[in-house]
């Protein structure tokens, strides 16, 4: 007899699967997670701030007594302190205000009412630079009222 010889053919169920498996990936992440989790708290514990020594600061002098005050109100008039200025005088009548001060007590503070308009301000200060002031300063506090320009200072105690 002759023997035959046979053949198997073994056939797989599915196909293969080339996709990766993240489930480990997935277990380790988490894992990694929960420690941060846990850890991170207690690190934040142990937090030092060096906080720099005082500083030493300077006295400054009080401002002098007699301060300069322009004033623009709501309707864009100019005062010179508590005298009411006419545009077309306004700088000549400053000039002779600042020029019987000495030249490094030539400061002039600007208080412009809420209303004022921003070009009466402008002109206000280019006119007290055309008058010699050297320092200009603007306020936002209202400016306590000043003695008419050209009066003497008040003593001081």
């Amino acid at each position: 007899m002759h023997k035959r010889s046979r053949t198997f053919a073994v056939q797989h169920a599915n196909r293969p699967n080339a996709d990766i498996n993240v489930t480990p990936l997935v277990d380790v992440v988490l894992v990694l997670l929960i420690i941060f989790m846990v850890v991170t708290p207690l690190l934040e514990k142990a937090l030092h701030v060096r906080v720099p020594d005082a500083e030493q600061t300077e006295d400054q002098p009080p401002p002098p007594g007699a301060q300069l005050v322009v004033s623009i109100d709501g309707d864009g008039a100019l005062s010179i302190n508590s005298d009411k200025v006419a545009d077309d005088a306004y700088v000549e009548k400053l000039r002779r205000v600042l020029a019987a001060r000495a030249s490094n007590d030539r400061l002039v503070f600007f208080s412009a009412e809420d209303k004022a308009l921003y070009p009466r301000l402008v002109f206000a200060m280019d006119g007290a630079r055309q008058a010699g002031a050297q320092i200009l300063t603007m306020t936002t506090e209202a400016m306590t009222a000043a003695p008419p320009a050209g009066a003497p200072a008040p003593a001081r105690p």
